[in-house]
């Protein structure tokens, strides 16, 4: 589980290996990811969209911004939360991912919030021990 908590947003994530969505033969490694987003704060916000930087073991960048996230883009109040689970493929057996989510307040304040940096890690995946 990796955890950031930022302006009072708590976000998590459980990353996990998806061996029925992969094909190492064919350098496919497919990860699913469960997201829960809580607001910690006493004011409502609303997630508006979402940047991601996903890095595989080869050092490849692949940066994906969108609107909201799994076609929502949740308002939160206080102790609320959201949760949901989504997915990336990759070539290589593992890689990291991390980034940010834009916050929008009632009164039109935006703010990022981060996703924490964690690791998709296949089964497969060579152990280097520096």
């Amino acid at each position: 589980m990796y955890k950031a908590v930022t302006r009072s947003i708590s976000v998590t994530v459980v990353p996990r290996f998806m061996p029925e969505e992969s094909s190492p033969g064919d350098a496919r490694y497919f990860f699913a990811y469960t997201v829960e987003i809580i607001n910690l704060g006493l004011t409502r916000v609303q997630l508006k969209s979402r940047y991601w930087r996903i890095v595989d073991e080869r050092g490849h960048l692949q940066e994906v911004r969108g609107a909201g996230v799994v076609g929502k883009q949740p308002v939160l109040g206080p102790g609320e939360s959201f949760s949901y689970t989504s997915g990336c493929p990759l070539s290589t057996p593992s890689g990291t991912m991390q980034g940010t989510y834009l916050m929008v307040t009632p009164d039109g304040e935006a703010f990022d919030v981060e996703i924490p940096a964690f690791s998709l890690d296949s089964p497969l995946a060579r152990r280097v021990v520096h």
